[in-house]
């Protein structure tokens, strides 16, 4: 959430931020309420000295053996007018703690201004599209004709929108996973985690979740339970509330668990194949740093991300998203796009944001400096926040499919990947 000084001392430059984003915002309507808070809170401290005032002469006239009767009804009626101003107050700023809750981020000030994906400068490209001596098919045709993704059984078992992964597909899955978390462990210097795939909604509210995008998630009916849509969501959660010393920093986080998505509003978009699934499976990286190592840690989020592409032998580009088509709670977002033959077009398969301190005001996640290393005396500042896909196993499995196709359907899988299948070089019927 933005910091309500920024909203009260900077309302114009906020308004004009946001709109770059497309965000409508009625910074009179902050005000109103902010204002309102601030009259409430005048009238409860002045009653509270009242009473303080009031409880001294009752004090006074008891040692003098004299009545207080009337002064002690006057600290009663001040106590109640104080209760009913608590409850106003209490009211007003849940009022304005969500209205908070649903403004997105500030972008930062080297994303490009654009209105939406096609305002999306791109920031490099890996690999040169291979060129077919037949028309390339699309992973889905490919997966069926090899046996290894079954649609058909999918929806049978589940409904639209899911898929049964069968021989070589549910290997290649795990294999994958593998090879993503190996290399982020081993040579990206992550730590793995594996979190509960049910959070509750405090935990999604604090990455941005909640309340703006209930309709995308997946709740469990009669509870406070919500099914991931992500790894961020825990993994980013996991030191919420507290204050870590500065010597834990920075963290750098990995985990490979499903992802359970409702794909509110893509009716009619990519309703076949792995791009758009209720459920899939992803490796997800989360980095919690210092304010001032933000910034470099998301060009290492998307180092890491670009190196298994490259080591896939997978053609891709890397965009830097406007400010019209960013993430919630993103200030800054790059797009990996993998290219797919099939479809013929870049399709995405990571993004890379940092959200400054964003979702750390959310969950109220602090760090404490060392004293008199930012000249605060180790006052607890807010941390920063960064998560990437390191990468969706869907999505891949299907860049690979369609990638390593040949022109009698089989497939020749990244060199890199045959240690984790036993030494298969090629999918066939």
């Amino acid at each position: 959430m933005l910091d309500i000084k920024v909203l009260q001392h900077e309302p114009e430059r906020v308004r004009k931020a946001l709109e770059a984003r497309g965000a409508r915002i009625d910074m009179a309507e902050f005000a109103a309420l902010d204002e309102q808070r601030r009259v409430l809170i005048a009238r409860s401290e002045e009653l509270r000295r009242e009473r303080n005032a009031v409880s001294a002469r009752v004090g006074a006239l008891k040692r003098k053996g004299e009545d207080a009767t009337e002064i002690i009804a006057r600290v009663g009626s001040v106590n109640a007018g104080i209760k009913d101003l608590e409850g106003e107050l209490d009211l007003v700023q849940e009022r304005l703690h969500d209205w908070i809750l649903r403004l997105p981020n500030i972008p930062h000030a080297s994303v490009p201004v654009g209105r939406d994906e096609n305002d999306n400068p791109e920031f490099s490209r890996f690999g040169v599209a291979p060129v077919f001596a037949f028309p390339p098919k699309e992973h889905w045709e490919l997966g069926e004709v090899l046996g290894g993704l079954d649609f058909e059984r999918g929806a049978k078992l589940s409904g639209s929108r899911f898929v049964l992964y069968k021989g070589w597909a549910a290997r290649l899955e795990r294999a994958l996973a593998n090879f993503f978390l190996d290399v982020h462990i081993q040579e990206h210097g992550y730590t793995e985690m594996l979190p509960p795939l049910m959070v509750n909604s405090k935990t999604m509210t604090g990455t941005g979740n909640l309340p703006k995008f209930a309709e995308d998630l997946f709740r469990i009916a009669d509870s406070d339970y919500w099914l991931i849509p992500t790894a961020e969501v825990p993994l980013t959660n996991i030191y919420a509330g507290e204050v870590l010393e500065a010597g834990m920093l920075p963290l750098a986080l990995t985990a490979q668990t499903p992802c359970f998505r409702s794909e509110a509003g893509s009716y009619g978009k990519d309703t076949r194949g792995l791009i758009r699934m209720h459920q899939f499976t992803k490796v997800e990286m989360v980095r919690i740093v210092r304010p001032e190592e933000s910034y470099a840690a998301l060009e290492e989020m998307r180092e890491n991300a670009e190196d298994l592409l490259r080591r896939l032998e997978l053609p891709y580009r890397v965009i830097t998203l406007c400010t019209g088509d960013m993430g919630f709670a993103s200030a800054k977002t790059y797009d990996l796009e993998v290219w797919l033959p099939g479809q013929n077009k870049y399709r995405e398969i990571s993004s890379c944001s940092n959200c400054e301190d964003f979702q750390a005001r959310r969950m109220d996640l602090r760090f404490r400096p060392k004293d008199g290393s930012r000249g605060g005396g180790g006052k607890p500042e807010f941390v920063h926040t960064l998560n990437g896909s390191g990468l969706p196993v869907g999505r891949t499995m299907a860049a690979i499919l369609e990638n390593g196709q040949r022109a009698d359907g089989s497939v020749t899988l990244p060199k890199v990947l045959r240690p984790y299948l036993g030494g298969l070089e090629v999918l066939q019927a």
